[in-house]
């Protein structure tokens, strides 16, 4: 048994990531509330060095108002709450397991914000005056402070939150239906784009260079919007919201993968977008999809084998790369679920013995094959190949991975 501990050193401020580190490979993984750990570091910053060593230069995690262990399940990203934190410039400022994690050399995160001001979800019923006033300082405050302290390293933020189509409807039930009201539905057109204009403002009025921030939704119930025109974030809301990018929590067509099918809910997904000259490629990414390994489930019925897992992911991942996701993000790195009878359910890439699986090696072996890639091009021609060309000889790895 290999017991995997993260052993990257991250210290001081950041800096301008070099060619290869600031490229973006798509793949990576995630970490939220991780039930197991091996080091005497936070779990957010455990995890994050893990996935550095891996070969990743994206992370996704969150900043939020529950970011530290409440004393039930939830582990968070640190032990205990700052009394002193307000807000999330103040949680990203000066929380120091946070802090660095973000001075880390990763050229893209991936960060569920939800505001200390008001929440996840408090437009259900109409997002009032005030609410926006709130709700647009703390996010501009924030993208400020993103750009200022960021100016000049390569980096880039993509600011969005956990999956909308929970946070609006709740399950695929037909009895769910009839919870997407107009209020519904208007009260989270108007908080997303008060998130997006916060964003664009501060993007205006900050001096910045070399640093992007940008603002995406989330949506995880696509294919009953597509197949049976039922109401959903992508067809009642997306529409009427100028956000820069959409991740598909891709649960719907990701647990018995087919590579159309996933397909087609990214084009669906894109059709429903609302034009943003200033960003070009695709603006749809698989921002969540994982398979969990284990013992049987407390009904008698099978989890996936660590084999069935990697293979699974291997569709994804193929799927996403020919489409053009910007990112294709497993859930998660350490598993967040354990059954009512202690048992882990094992959406992991490394279990909680450390022992890295099949899609953990996977995932290593293509980041690795990239950044060899990557560096050979800008070798041989001066320049980084485009992200085009990477994902076209991604999927080639993919191929010489499968046989």
């Amino acid at each position: 048994m290999l017991v995997f501990l993260g052993t990257a050193v991250w210290c001081g401020a950041a800096e301008r990531l070099d060619a290869v580190d600031r490229f973006n490979y798509a793949l990576g993984t995630q970490t939220f509330d991780a039930t197991y750990q091996f080091t005497t570091n936070s779990r957010l910053v455990e995890t994050a060095e893990v996935m550095r060593n891996m070969g990743a230069t994206v992370i996704k995690f969150g900043l939020m108002p529950n970011y530290a262990a409440d004393g039930s399940r939830r582990s968070g990203n640190v032990p205990k709450k700052d009394p002193a934190i307000h807000s999330l410039t103040e949680l990203a400022r000066d929380e120091p397991s946070h802090r660095r994690v973000l001075d880390m050399p990763f050229a893209n995160y991936v960060i569920w914000m939800h505001t200390i001001a008001t929440g996840a979800d408090s437009w259900r019923n109409g997002f009032s005056d005030d609410s926006r006033q709130r709700e647009y300082r703390e996010v501009y405050d924030l993208t400020a402070y993103l750009l200022k302290t960021y100016s000049g390293t390569g980096k880039a933020f993509y600011l969005g939150h956990w999956e909308g189509d929970g946070l609006l409807r709740g399950t695929i039930g037909r009895e769910n239906d009839a919870k997407v009201t107009p209020i519904a539905v208007q009260g989270m057109i108007d908080w997303l784009t008060v998130r997006q204009r916060a964003v664009d403002d501060a993007k205006r009025d900050t001096p910045h260079h070399g640093v992007e921030v940008w603002h995406y939704t989330e949506v995880n119930h696509v294919t009953i919007a597509r197949d049976e025109g039922r109401p959903a974030l992508v067809n009642e809301v997306l529409p009427q919201v100028p956000v820069d990018f959409v991740s598909y929590s891709a649960y719907d067509t990701c647990n018995s993968p087919k590579p159309e099918n996933i397909k087609s809910a990214l084009d669906y997904i894109e059709s429903k977008l609302r034009p943003k000259p200033g960003i070009t490629g695709r603006r749809v990414f698989i921002g969540e999809y994982g398979y969990p390994v284990g013992s049987p489930k407390p009904d008698g019925k099978s989890e996936h084998t660590a084999r069935e897992q990697d293979e699974l992911s291997r569709v994804v991942m193929r799927a996403g790369f020919e489409w053009g996701c910007p990112f294709v993000l497993y859930w998660e790195l350490y598993n967040n679920e354990i059954y009512p009878d202690g048992r882990q359910r094992g959406f992991w890439m490394i279990d909680d013995k450390g022992e890295k699986q099949p899609v953990y090696l996977t995932h290593e072996k293509i980041l690795r094959e990239g950044r060899q890639y990557v560096a050979e091009v800008i070798k041989r021609t001066g320049h980084p190949p485009t992200f085009e060309e990477y994902r076209r000889k991604a999927v080639e790895f993919l191929t010489e991975s499968d046989k």
